[in-house]
C-alpha cells in the first residue's frame, strides 16, 4: 500500500506551497510570449491600458520636415512692408512731398563723386544686356537640373519689369538729376539689375548645397553697386533707386516662394 506523498514545505509552515505557474497559461499572458495551445485575449495583440495607448509625439515619416507655422506670416509681413514702402515713396515724388525735397538735395550732392570709368561700369550693371545673361544662364541650369516652376517664377517676374515700370515713368514723369527730360522714376536700370541678380540667387540657391548663402550675397551686392553707380553717374535720384528696389522685391516673393516650395518637396521625398 503506497503512501500519499505530503506536501513539501519548511516548518514553521501551516499550510501547503504556493501554486506553480503552469505553462501555457500564465506565461500566456506576458507580452511577446509565444502563442499556446489555448487562445488568449494578450497574444501579439497591443495592451489595452492607458499608458500604452497614450502616443508619446505627432508621427512624422522618415524624411518630412513639420510644417513652419510662422513662415506664412513672415511672408505676409514682407510683402505689406515692401508695399508700404513702395507707395509712401511713390506717393512723395508723385505729390511732391518733403522726401522729395531731400531726394533732391542729396542727389545733387552725390553726383560727380567717384571715378567716373568706375562709376560707369557700377551703373551698366543694370543693363539687359548684361543682366539678362545672367538670369538666362541661372533659369537653364534650373531647367538642366529638372525643375520647372521656380524658373518660370524667374521669368515671369522679369517680365513684369516692363509692364510696371513703364506705366509708372509715364505717369509721374520725374525729370532727372542733369537733364529736363522726364520719365525718370522708378529706375529700370535699378529694376532689371534687383530682379535679374536675385531672381539667380533663388534659383542657384537651391542648386548648391555647400555656400548657398554666397548666392543672395552676390545678388545684394550687384543690385546695391548697380544703385550706387547709377545715383553717382548722376542718371537718377536716390528715390528712383529706392523705389525700384521696394517694387521688385514684390517681384521676387513669387520666384522665392516657387524655389522653397520645390525644396521642402524635395526634402519630403524619401530617400531609397
Amino acid at each position: 500500500m503506497r503512501e500519499t506523498p505530503r506536501p513539501r514545505g519548511t516548518a514553521g509552515e501551516s499550510g501547503s506551497e504556493l501554486p506553480q505557474h503552469r505553462p501555457g497559461r500564465a506565461f500566456a499572458h506576458t507580452t511577446g510570449a509565444p502563442r499556446s495551445g489555448t487562445p488568449h485575449r494578450s497574444d501579439g495583440r497591443p495592451s489595452h491600458t492607458p499608458r500604452g495607448a497614450r502616443q508619446t509625439g505627432p508621427l512624422v515619416r522618415s524624411g518630412t520636415t513639420p510644417p513652419v507655422p510662422g513662415r506664412t506670416a513672415l511672408l505676409l509681413s514682407l510683402v505689406s512692408g515692401l508695399s508700404a514702402l513702395f507707395a509712401l515713396t511713390t506717393w512723395q515724388i508723385a505729390s511732391d512731398g518733403p522726401l522729395r525735397g531731400l531726394d533732391e538735395r542729396a542727389g545733387r550732392a552725390l553726383v560727380g563723386h567717384g571715378p567716373r570709368w568706375l562709376t560707369e561700369f557700377l551703373a551698366d550693371l543694370g543693363n539687359m544686356q548684361v543682366a539678362l545673361p545672367v538670369l538666362g544662364c541661372a533659369v537653364g541650369w534650373s531647367l538642366l537640373r529638372g525643375r520647372r516652376r521656380a524658373p518660370l517664377g524667374a521669368v515671369l517676374a522679369m517680365a513684369a519689369v516692363p509692364l510696371l515700370v513703364v506705366p509708372l515713368k509715364d505717369w509721374i514723369a520725374r525729370p532727372g538729376p542733369l537733364t529736363e527730360s522726364t520719365g525718370y522714376y522708378p529706375s529700370g536700370h535699378a529694376a532689371t539689375a534687383a530682379v535679374a541678380y536675385g531672381a539667380s540667387a533663388l534659383l542657384l540657391g537651391g542648386l548648391v548645397r555647400r555656400r548657398a548663402w554666397m548666392m543672395p550675397v552676390a545678388a545684394v551686392l550687384l543690385t546695391a553697386a548697380t544703385g550706387i553707380g547709377l545715383v553717382l553717374r548722376g542718371y537718377h535720384w536716390p528715390l528712383d533707386v529706392l523705389g525700384s528696389w521696394f517694387l521688385c522685391g514684390l517681384l521676387l516673393v513669387l520666384p522665392g516662394v516657387l524655389s522653397r516650395s520645390r525644396r521642402r518637396s524635395s526634402s519630403r521625398t524619401p530617400s531609397c
